[in-house]
């Protein structure tokens, strides 16, 4: 039997089509693999560095916090003679309280003596 010559039949036009659609999807889910294996590589990298910064920035921030407690001197005590007057504001205030009923006779007593003693 001889072979056909010329342009193929119908089944081997078939054929070929299904070979090239085939090795076609083959190619673009391999490319399209590929092209999501880069873009997830990529955003870990960027959140890698995000934390990297944020880290920097909590660290510079906390040195901050340390550098400025250091440089902050001790608050000075307050003279005595300022103490009288305090002391008299605070056990008007509280006999204030105390009158207005806020205050119980137990925890008015209570807080008198703190401030007397």
């Amino acid at each position: 039997m001889l072979g056909r010559r010329g342009r193929p039949g119908l089944i081997g036009m078939a054929a070929r089509t299904a070979v090239v659609a085939g090795t076609a999807t083959a190619v673009s889910g391999s490319v399209a693999s590929h092209q999501a294996n880069k873009a997830n590589q990529a955003a870990e990298a960027q959140a890698y560095e995000a934390q990297q910064q944020q880290a920097a920035m909590d660290a510079a921030a906390a040195q901050a916090v340390a550098n400025a407690q250091a440089a902050a001197p001790p608050p000075s005590p307050a003279p005595a003679a300022a103490a009288a007057p305090d002391l008299m504001g605070q056990l008007t205030q509280l006999g204030q309280l105390h009158a207005q009923g806020i205050l119980s006779d137990d925890e008015f007593a209570a807080a008198k003596a703190k401030l007397l003693s």
